[in-house]
């Protein structure tokens, strides 16, 4: 039953957000703030969704732990990578992001959580 409502919300979803663009773009001007607000919520949930994956395969063993809800992963791997605890493939991530937005992990970085 689970796998059946994963496969229904997920569709919903890419079938919902653009029409939902569309209102809120009529409704309030077209914005790429959508768009930012939408991949922080979903970076906040695969922070939590894919926690194991994350800090199996991102961090050393006694870095900062992923999987708070309301962190992102690039927030979680500033952390690592300011305390100098990230896995070569958290490197490499951290790498891409930065290259894409100058500091990126490190800017992500949100204390309050």
């Amino acid at each position: 039953m689970g796998i059946l409502l994963y496969i229904i919300a997920t569709i919903l979803w890419i079938l919902i957000t653009p029409i939902n663009w569309v209102i809120v773009s009529f409704k309030h001007g077209l914005s790429n703030g959508y768009f930012t607000e939408t991949a922080i919520d979903i970076d906040k949930f695969g922070n939590r969704n894919f926690r194991t994956f994350l800090n199996a395969s991102m961090r050393l063993k006694n870095g900062y732990k992923f999987g708070n809800v309301n962190e992102t992963i690039s927030s979680a791997l500033g952390k690592n990578q300011r305390d100098k605890t990230l896995s070569w493939f958290g490197i490499g991530i951290c790498f891409v992001l930065d290259k894409i937005e100058k500091d990126h992990c490190e800017k992500s970085i949100n204390e309050n959580v």
